[in-house]
């Protein structure tokens, strides 16, 4: 059994390598890959049973409703915040992603980019470029046993509290929807949300972007962050008040540290960056060699367990 048709939108022939556009083309008679502002979109969905879409696309109703014959939306990526879920379950239609690829990146990217603020890393590179090998204008601040607060106990979030628990010895705490008593084992704590923002030195949010999430972080609790924290947000910051974040930055009390950045509109990228308190990276969390050959393949395998019969990492 094969997908008829299947659309990738803003896919490009570097994504996959030779072997594994085979077998993708091997479980579909025919794909067309489009820009993801191709005003052919349209056109081509009326006779698309297989939707491919890039992390960050959105599905709503009424892309949906362009496809009558749309069977299968695929994701290459684990965020599906964007995609109408409910709509595409009550029209049959399935809606898979990638789940857990990119945990270990992800997770070990949360301490990469503390470590190199704390201890003022990229300064310390340029100093000794510049041939300036004196440590006397350096100092540093450890992990161990300091306040460090999870946002979402999730496969990262729960990655997350592991390392800074057994690797590096700090104080954690979390949040989370429903308390997780494996790893209150291990000896995270739990607290309220309120009071995880009041006292952690140190914060990382992993919450999934969805209707009920978007604007989690909004003023009053980013005002409740503790004065001289480090908020690191690897996830979309559609879970942030922009404008309230904007407000605190002006403080210079807090520093905010991201990585969705490709995912903010201009206007937002460009306030954003103008404050030293707000570190921004592109999206490379993830980007690690292992989490690339896996995402790869957990797709393409998505594919042909649903042609089979048997879907995987269904969200719908």
């Amino acid at each position: 059994m094969k997908f008829k048709h299947a659309l990738m939108v803003g896919y490009g022939d570097g994504d996959f390598k030779p072997e594994e556009w085979e077998l993708i083309d091997r479980l579909c008679a025919k794909r067309t890959l489009l820009p993801k502002d191709s005003l052919e979109i349209p056109r081509h969905l009326q006779n698309t049973d297989c939707l491919l879409v890039k992390l960050g696309a959105a599905v709503g109703k009424e892309t949906i409703e362009l496809a009558p014959n749309l069977k299968y939306i695929g994701m290459l990526g684990t965020g599906v915040g964007r995609i109408d879920r409910a709509y595409a379950a009550s029209k049959g239609i399935a809606v898979c992603n990638i789940a857990g690829y990119s945990t270990e990146g992800v997770a070990e990217f949360v301490f990469a980019v503390l470590l190199e603020h704390v201890r003022e890393v990229e300064r310390a590179k340029k100093q000794a470029r510049e041939g300036n090998y004196s440590e006397s204008s350096f100092t540093g601040t450890e992990l161990k046993g300091k306040p460090f607060g999870i946002i979402g106990l999730g496969r990262i979030g729960k990655r997350v509290a592991e390392m800074a628990l057994k690797g590096f010895g700090a104080d954690v705490r979390y949040w989370s929807r429903t308390r997780k008593p494996g790893t209150e084992q291990i000896g995270a704590r739990y607290q309220e949300i309120e009071t995880l923002l009041r006292e952690c030195d140190f914060l990382s949010l992993h919450l999934e972007f969805n209707k009920q999430t978007a604007g989690f972080l909004n003023i009053d609790r980013i005002n409740s962050i503790k004065a001289g924290a480090v908020f690191v947000n690897l996830a979309p910051m559609e879970l942030v008040d922009i404008n309230a974040l904007v407000k605190r930055l002006v403080k210079g009390d807090i520093t905010f540290i991201l990585d969705h950045s490709d995912e903010l509109t201009e206007e937002q990228a460009k306030l954003l960056s103008s404050y030293k308190n707000c570190i921004m990276y592109p999206p490379v969390a993830y980007t690690t060699k292992e989490a690339t050959e896996a995402k790869r393949k957990m797709f393409i395998d998505n594919l042909a367990n649903f042609l089979s019969g048997k879907p995987t990492n269904k969200v719908n």
